[in-house]
């Protein structure tokens, strides 16, 4: 197979579709740039990934761009038989860590002050540490007060795994308290698979089943992670 990449745009696109294909994690614009020997403009680049996304249109599994770059995914409706070949089961997150996560993404930066403030009771530090485990929220500076305490953001990892591309992406706050979900927990392993393509919404109301926390924080709640 003589395949010529940088001269025929067919030829990218059967390499382009063989690393994301391969890859496990998504890859960025210049990640796939680093495959080919000539300078590839982001035009080029961009139209490629385009109309192989399109070649995929309709299949059990798509093209889609994400925060952290581009990647395979299967289509949310395909998950009724494919959760069939699951052996184990995801881990499920308590309602405290999701809405941790919730008011870190939608006031970041925030400080473990500001989230005690908007929930109401004290933030278990290993809340913390298993978002940042998690590879969801980091710590991007501190705040300019006694003690520097560090604030908090979500990362293009969290982005992904919702498959947003940036938090203008996100569902109004508004909209959230409005979802219902069947739990108090939720399987925030399965966004990728849960996500549909035209109700971002109803997958976030599911992660994060009780953000309307940031308008009516409940004192009662128990930190468990």
């Amino acid at each position: 197979m003589n395949l010529q990449p940088s001269d025929q745009p067919e030829d990218l696109k059967v390499v382009l579709e063989a690393a994301l294909l391969a890859a496990v994690e998504p890859l960025s614009p210049a990640d796939l740039k680093r495959m080919f020997e000539k300078d590839l403009s982001n035009d080029v680049l961009r139209r490629a990934l385009d109309e192989l996304r399109a070649q995929w249109h309709g299949r059990g599994v798509e093209l889609v761009q994400v925060a952290d770059g581009w990647r395979f995914q299967t289509r949310a409706e395909m998950q009724p038989w494919l959760s069939r070949l699951k052996n184990e089961k995801p881990p499920r997150y308590s309602r405290a860590v999701l809405e941790t996560l919730a008011i870190i993404a939608y006031r970041q930066p925030v400080t473990r002050g500001d989230i005690e403030d908007i929930r109401g009771v004290s933030v278990n530090p290993n809340i913390i540490k298993t978002l940042e485990e998690r590879g969801w929220i980091e710590a991007i500076g501190h705040r300019d007060v006694p003690g520097r305490p560090a604030l908090f953001g979500t990362t293009g990892h969290f982005l992904s795994d919702l498959g947003l591309r940036t938090l203008s992406e996100l569902p109004p706050l508004e909209e959230l308290g409005n979802l219902v979900t069947p739990d108090e927990t939720a399987l925030i392993p399965e966004l990728r698979e849960e996500l549909q393509d035209n109700d971002v919404s109803l997958t976030f109301g599911a992660v994060i089943e009780t953000a309307r926390v940031l308008t009516a924080p409940d004192s009662a709640d128990t930190e468990i992670v």
